[in-house]
């Protein structure tokens, strides 16, 4: 065969069969060896088959290359992956070494939530032109974004966040036209957001949350036309929401809650076509709710609460047809609740409670047959007397009434209302008795009915209510034993007390020397007897028992005796306050600071905090 043949077929060969690599590239072996290196601590053996004695691209885990060069293209060892049957965490502790960028095929680079990685982001990352996807989330890595990110062109995900990087944020994120994701939350990022934030049209989730960025959010955000969860959250942002976000039809998520954002909702928010869940809660929102809003057709969530949104609430709401939750707590809200809310067919919570809302509850209301929750609380002006009784026929989880002017007995239909975990009718003008039948709402979980004028003592009925682990009772007339109250039954794991208020009220006797023994009693976290002053005895020695107190309230009754040994050495104790009693004697050691206030005006008592006993 002539030498020019066998060129030519020699050239024809490689074209159609080109030579597979016989191992990874050595720069590349070198540059991950680098990394390893920078690796203090790898408890999961997450690294252990990188070793410098066999193919990184054969047989290092998380280490892929390029057939043909034998280049390095895939760096993945995240802390966190999952499978089909299995979910492994692990972490890693080390920096980040210079060296990874020297893998010039890099295409992706995951080395997130491994915990303990830490120190700066090396700016030779910048050098990676072919990366595609970077994640060094959840981390510890600190300093600025690098500026040489501008070079990362070809770039379409981005994920640092949940680590400690500081500076401003930089135009060089938003560099690459093919980026698509980019997170930054929870840093500690400060500055402003860069009008160069229109340059990435590619861009569809935007999540900058938990940082400290401050400024106005810029029009040109209006230009991200494919964006769809946009999450500025938790920052400092202030000015207005300009118009332009409006142009944002595919958007899905709109989070913008917790910043200091100022001025009205824009009409131009009925633009947002696709939008599902909005949130744009702990800001300093004024003026009215647009009649536009009725025009977002796949609305699910829309929480407005805690600002100073004003005038009535605009019927066009009643065309959400998908919605399923309002919060619209805490503005200034007046006039009616209106009607056209029974028209939201798949609503299951409505918050209007803290406004300047004026009644009645409109009965048209009676045919949302998926709500499950209604706070209406802390509306005076809504004057509800005796509440609906249809509320009792609906199938209501939770019932918040607080300060709504009900008036006269408990509503006798509640005896009947099974579906209710939590009635909070607190702060009204109830009078009457607890009545017998309250042992039928075998459902409850949290009753509040404090701050009314009921006058009884406890039903025994009270004992069936072996799911509730939340009580307030307090500022009531209230009288007779307290046991009725201490030893209801439970429905383990359901049914132990959290929190317990029944100070201000009537009560006599004492606590039961087996407090600390009674089943309900055994989580208790807050336990408030105060201003009983009938209320006397001795503190019981079982209370040494309650080993989940955090609160202890007993200040303002008759109590006598000294306080036991092992009561105030419970480990979660923070707050115990027995003031105005007849307690005498030394007051027991305790590791907590326990303040002097707790004790005084027990002429008897003696030792740390109050001074020290006479010899």
């Amino acid at each position: 065969m002539q030498p020019l043949c066998l060129v030519f077929l020699l050239f024809l060969c490689s074209t159609l069969f080109p030579q597979w690599s016989q191992g990874c590239h050595p720069h590349d072996r070198s540059a991950l060896l680098a990394f390893k290196a920078g690796i203090t601590a790898d408890p999961s053996g997450l690294l252990r088959s990188w070793d410098s004695a066999t193919d990184c691209c054969s047989a290092w885990e998380g280490v892929a290359c390029d057939a043909a060069s034998g280049r390095v293209v895939n760096v993945s060892r995240p802390g966190l992956s999952s499978g089909p049957d299995f979910i492994s965490d692990a972490s890693i502790a080390g920096r980040l070494s210079p060296a990874l960028g020297d893998l010039f095929s890099l295409r992706l680079l995951d080395l997130s939530n491994l915990k303990q990685l830490a120190g700066p982001i090396p700016p030779a990352l910048g050098r990676l032109s072919r990366l595609e996807r970077l994640f060094l989330d959840s981390n510890q890595l600190t300093g600025c974004i690098p500026s040489a990110f501008a070079n990362l062109t070809r770039l379409r995900k981005l994920s640092l966040g949940n680590n400690r990087l500081s500076g401003s944020l930089p135009p060089s994120v938003f560099t690459s036209p093919f980026l698509s994701m980019l997170s930054l939350s929870s840093n500690r990022l400060t500055g402003g957001i860069p009008a160069s934030i229109g340059r990435v049209p590619a861009m569809e989730a935007l999540d900058i949350h938990g940082n400290h960025l401050t400024g106005s959010i810029p029009k040109e955000i209006g230009l991200l036309r494919r964006l769809t969860v946009l999450d500025l959250s938790e920052n400092n942002i202030s000015g207005g929401i300009p118009s332009s976000i409006g142009k944002l039809e595919n958007l899905v998520v709109l989070y913008l809650n917790q910043n200091r954002v100022t001025g009205s909702i824009p009409p131009s928010i009925a633009g947002m076509v696709s939008l599902q869940f909005c949130r744009m809660s702990e800001n300093q929102l004024t003026g009215r709710i647009p009649d536009s809003i009725g025009g977002l057709p796949s609305i699910e969530r829309l929480i407005l609460e805690n600002n100073m949104l004003t005038g009535q609430l605009p019927a066009a709401i009643g065309r959400l047809a998908t919605l399923t939750d309002i919060f619209f707590s805490n503005n200034r809200f007046t006039g009616r609740i209106p009607s056209s809310i029974a028209n939201l067919a798949n609503l299951q919570t409505l918050d209007l409670s803290r406004n300047r809302l004026r009644g009645p509850i409109p009965a048209e209301l009676s045919s949302l047959r998926n709500l499950q929750e209604l706070d209406l609380s802390f509306n005076p002006l809504l004057h509800l007397g005796r509440p609906p009784s249809w509320l009792g026929q609906m199938n209501i989880f939770k019932l918040v009434l607080a300060d709504t002017g009900i008036s006269g007995p408990l509503p006798d239909w509640l005896s009947s209302a099974a579906s209710i975990s939590i009635l909070d009718l607190s702060s009204n003008r109830l009078v009457g008795d607890l009545p017998p039948w309250i042992g039928n709402m075998t459902g409850l979980s949290l009753l509040n009915l404090s701050n009314n004028a009921l006058h009884s003592g406890i039903p025994e009925g009270f004992k069936n209510l072996t799911l509730l682990m939340d009580l307030d009772l307090h500022a009531n007339e209230l009288y007779g034993p307290l046991r009725p109250v201490l030893a209801k039954g439970t429905q383990d794991p359901l049914g132990h007390y959290r929190t317990l208020d029944l100070s201000r009220n009537r009560f006599t006797g004492g606590l039961d020397e087996d407090v600390g023994e009674l089943a309900a009693m055994d989580t208790v976290e807050s336990l408030v007897v105060s201003h009983n002053p009938e209320l006397g005895g001795g503190i019981p020695a079982s209370m040494s028992r309650l080993a989940s107190l955090k609160e202890v309230g007993m200040a303002g009754n008759g109590l006598s005796g000294g306080i036991p040994e092992g009561v105030l050495d419970l480990a979660r104790l923070t707050e115990f306050d027995v003031s105005n009693n007849r307690l005498s004697g030394r007051i027991p050691r305790h590791r907590a600071p326990l303040a002097a206030e707790g004790f005084r005006g027990n002429t008897g008592l003696c030792g740390s905090p109050l001074p020290p006993c006479e010899l």
